[in-house]
């Protein structure tokens, strides 16, 4: 039996799921998204056994889509590198401040903020810029 395992990664560029959701239309429409990384993850079944991408937007976690496969790639330098095959929705989790990192990152699955109701958009009990206000100044 394997522990399900997460993963994060900063969003860089996109102001929040809302914009994500309209990039990854416009580029995949209903096909699924992909998202290509150097590395590719040593802890493939345990993030194949239900794990999701965790996405960070300005220093806080707010989105999240299910993992569904990895596939190889190669680039135009003809080095080897991971796709990460997502699910198309993409569903909002509770505001976690996050501070900067490059890559991804492993998350355990009991560390994972937890889905927002449906149809809710955000997190009431912190604001997003506040929350990355605290990773800024190291609070968090």
């Amino acid at each position: 039996m394997t522990a399900t395992v997460h993963l994060m990664k900063l969003c860089v560029g996109s102001e929040g799921p809302d914009a994500l959701t309209q990039w990854q239309q416009m580029r995949y429409g209903d096909e699924p998204a992909v998202h290509v990384t150097r590395m590719w993850p040593t802890k493939e079944r345990e993030l194949l056994d239900g794990g999701s991408l965790y996405w960070v937007f300005k220093g806080v976690m707010l989105a999240r889509q299910r993992l569904l496969r990895f596939e190889e790639r190669f680039g135009e330098d003809g080095i080897r590198r991971c796709a990460l095959i997502l699910d198309r929705d993409i569903v909002r989790v509770s505001a976690v401040p996050r501070r900067p990192f490059q890559g991804w990152r492993y998350l355990k699955a009991e560390d994972a903020p937890p889905d927002l109701p449906e149809g809710r958009q955000s997190d009431d009990a912190l604001p997003a810029e506040m929350a990355a206000a605290l990773v800024q100044m190291g609070l968090v």
